[in-house]
């Protein structure tokens, strides 16, 4: 397995981060517990979640599921860098209100307890926004968060699904309070979802933060079954998403064919190769998924291969301005 360092943070991170999105609603427990006692074995001990997985009534049943296998011991706590989130609604009658979507001081305080009850844990490595709330101040955010880390129940502090320009703005607030703020943004980033390159990865590693790419395969689009249409994968929704697609999904399948690689892991070999990412998230429903995956972390693509790449999914032209105004 291959580390870095998430961000400008001293913490190390496997390449590859374990999604525990599909815990609890596609996938049951015991295979859930079988992933994740494979990816401990292969070195992956990035894992991330979030508060609200589960959806809808059944919201936190991903980190209990997660918390029932941190309690069968055998130092698998210690072993993993834990990421959650925080921001939906997690529809609790105690917090009326209060409950609703948000990042109140509030709603930190009450629901990171809520995640450490469910993961059965005193500490998260990684708290996430899962997203922005314009409602609430930086004083604010960064009080509550502040609060969190002196009492040791977080170490980081990360952000999701912002803008640069937030990224910017929650960097330069924290410097202001002397408070490390953000290490790291999750994003939504693959080769079929490259806008992210205009803003938010320049950002990114000007601001010394680790990108967490989400949907690496933007929702199965990219995945070796989407032209397949097999029942059962997730081939990135509506069969006319898949036609407005087609033709670059046929040169991107006959590209990896030459190859001798599956799209799936060509598409995560071709994030790992950018500097800016640090791990993209892989979400497995089956064990079988998850050990196809590791095989990413053997593709090297060179040269001829990403400006193939670059020529079936052409990205904004650079950073920005100089894609579009010079």
């Amino acid at each position: 397995m291959q580390y870095t360092y998430l961000g400008k943070s001293g913490l190390k991170v496997s390449r590859l981060c374990l999604g525990t999105m599909n815990f609890g609603p596609a996938t049951d427990e015991k295979e859930a517990f079988r992933i994740m006692d494979a990816a401990l074995d292969a070195g992956v001990q990035f894992f991330d979640t979030a508060n609200i997985y589960g959806w809808g009534e059944n919201s936190g049943l991903t980190e209990t599921i997660i918390g029932r296998w941190f309690a069968q011991g055998g130092g698998r706590r210690e072993k993993v860098v834990l990421a959650t989130k925080v921001h939906g609604d997690m529809s609790d009658p105690a917090d009326g209100p209060n409950g609703a979507r948000g990042l109140s001081a509030y709603k930190i305080r009450r629901h990171l307890d809520g995640s450490l009850r469910r993961l059965q844990t005193d500490h998260i490595e990684l708290y996430q926004m899962h997203h922005v709330d314009p409602n609430v101040t930086w004083d604010e955010l960064w009080g509550a968060f502040e609060i969190a880390a002196n009492q040791g129940k977080i170490g980081y502090v990360g952000s999701s699904n912002f803008a640069a320009w937030q990224l910017a703005i929650a960097q330069s607030e924290a410097k202001n309070r002397h408070f490390l703020g953000l290490v790291s943004e999750q994003h939504k980033y693959s080769l079929n979802c490259r806008l992210p390159e205009l803003e938010v990865l320049p950002a990114a590693q000007s601001l010394g933060l680790g990108v967490i790419p989400w949907s690496p395969l933007d929702g199965g689009l990219l995945g070796r079954n989407a032209l397949k249409k097999l029942e059962g994968t997730r081939s990135g929704g509506s069969a006319e998403r898949i036609e407005k697609h087609r033709a670059k999904l046929e040169a991107f399948a006959e590209l990896c064919n030459e190859l001798g690689e599956p799209q799936d892991n060509v598409a995560l070999a071709w994030l790992l190769s950018n500097p800016a990412v640090t791990a993209p998230i892989i979400g497995p429903r089956t064990l079988e998924q998850f050990e196809s995956s590791l095989g990413a972390l053997e593709i090297k693509l060179d040269e001829a291969v990403l400006k193939r790449l670059d020529e079936i999914f052409p990205g904004p032209g650079g950073a920005a301005p100089e894609a579009y105004a010079w």
